[in-house]
């Protein structure tokens, strides 16, 4: 079995003696933040509209800016983990998250908001993979490092799901500034807590990094996500959308040409010979694509169908939100009885089940069967798939490369989420075609609905062919 990784490489005199407990909870902390900014502004943008005098465009990017360089930098982060320190780049991470999101809140122009966004989406990339090795390193490989993924994946998965309530609060109560100023204390409490509760470790090796490659893959994603994105607003045909998406995808190219032929790569290209790594991402950036536009689809449909106000609608969700952790404090239990994937497949059909239950809503339809029920289904099957994915991923890889594959499951997550947003987002436009009323937005929101089932169930069937087996363990 491939061992956790730990302090082996620093002097004994860096170590300390804490308490599993808190390191989790410091973990687990940076990345609810992380996970939770992804959405946490989607209720707080028509006030940002209305007072920074922003554009259409500009709005969109409040949430793109955040959520592509979040992605395109996570792989320099988790190997910068590596390489200098899980623990240093958790602070300098957090600290830069901490700080963007104080300039965020204090900002007085669009691109000054904007700004603060994009960095605040890089320090979420060096601290996010360093969250999950350091959880790793501090639990042995066993029961009990499953359940602390599991409690690391319900609280990431929490915080995505708590963005609308926290978010519609914030606003309705305070203003939207506090969606972004309420990171400062937080974030500043847990720098403290990090500081003190966390040892270093880093894996062996000296202090280099594959610039060239980190600079291709991160400018690749960027640019294949800023094309993905302008899919909601251009097409897939237009100029504006196959200029970037081909200009990503030379880059992404180009990326895997220098990784085969440098001496330190960025992302060793063997890694993917691992069969359970390579079917974990694949599976986890399907689970992505299908599950994280429910968010926004549920909050539009509560919204403009229902004429739910932005609190009553992020109050709607708080069952999703705590089925979902359900979901992912579930999956370690049954794991070691039905295999690991086992417990991915069970949770993808259990969505998908919510999923086409979700389809069937109508324009008057009832909290409890058009939101509610198909609501807690669908993340149910996030929370029991998400984590023994996750596990799969780290088990399956040296311990040098751990801060890498935790960048890799993220990555895979958050790109996918970044694919499936414009793909239903296109899926729905289509249906709705132009048209503002509540039966026929309900229509364009049933398809994409609709579609996410037909995804997760390909994804199923893809888990269950590729993904090598997990045995069961006593």
């Amino acid at each position: 079995m491939v061992q956790a990784p730990s302090d082996t490489y620093l002097p004994a005199a860096e170590k300390k003696s804490v308490p599993t407990w808190a390191v989790v909870l410091a973990a687990c902390a940076g990345q609810f933040l992380v996970v939770l900014d992804v959405s946490v502004v989607n209720t707080a943008l028509p006030s940002m509209r209305a007072d920074l005098q922003m554009s259409a465009i500009g709005l969109q990017w409040v949430v793109n800016a955040y959520s592509i360089a979040f992605a395109g930098f996570m792989l320099l982060g988790g190997r910068a983990g590596d390489l200098f320190g899980r623990k240093r780049m958790f602070l300098v991470g957090l600290g830069l998250f901490t700080a963007a999101s104080l300039a965020g809140g204090l900002a007085q122009a669009e691109w000054q908001l904007l700004v603060a966004r994009a960095v605040q989406g890089l320090g979420a990339a060096v601290l996010a993979p360093s969250t999950l090795t350091i959880l790793t390193s501090a639990v042995p490989e066993g029961p009990a490092r499953v359940r602390a993924i599991g409690t690391w994946t319900a609280v990431g998965a929490g915080g995505g799901a708590a963005g609308g309530l926290v978010g519609g609060a914030l606003t309705d109560l305070l203003s939207w500034r506090w969606v972004l100023l309420i990171n400062v204390p937080i974030g500043a409490l847990v720098l403290i807590a990090a500081a003190l509760w966390i040892s270093e470790s880093r894996a062996g090796g000296g202090h280099r990094l594959d610039l060239p490659g980190a600079l291709l893959v991160t400018g690749g994603l960027a640019t294949l996500a800023y094309g993905i994105v302008q899919t909601e607003s251009e097409g897939w045909t237009a100029p504006a959308t196959l200029v970037p998406l081909s200009a990503g995808l030379v880059l992404l190219g180009s990326f895997l040409a220098v990784e085969a032929r440098t001496r330190v790569p960025l992302m060793p290209l063997k890694l993917f010979r691992v069969r359970s790594v390579s079917a974990a991402n694949v599976s986890m950036l399907i689970c992505g694509g299908a599950m994280f536009a429910m968010w926004m689809f549920m909050t539009l449909y509560a919204q403009n169908v229902l004429d739910y106000s932005p609190l009553e609608a992020g109050l709607a969700l708080v069952p999703s939100s705590l089925t979902v952790i359900v979901g992912s404090k579930l999956a370690p239990r049954l794991m070691p009885r039905l295999g690991a994937k086992n417990v991915s497949l069970i949770g993808m059909l259990v969505s998908a089940s919510g999923f086409g239950w979700q389809s069937t809503m109508t324009a008057d339809g009832t909290y409890v069967t058009s939101i509610m029920l198909p609501g807690i289904l669908m993340m149910l099957g996030a929370g029991l798939a998400a984590t023994p994915l996750a596990s799969l991923a780290t088990s399956g890889a040296d311990p040098s490369d751990a801060g890498l594959v935790s960048g890799l499951i993220n990555t895979s997550r958050t790109m996918g989420g970044a694919l499936g947003l414009a793909v239903l987002s296109t899926v729905a436009a289509a249906v709705t075609g132009g048209v503002d009323t509540a039966e026929a937005l309900t229509s364009g929101y049933a398809m994409a609905f609709r579609t996410s089932g037909a995804i997760l169930l390909f994804g199923a069937l893809l888990t269950l062919a590729w993904m090598p087996r997990s045995k069961p363990q006593r």
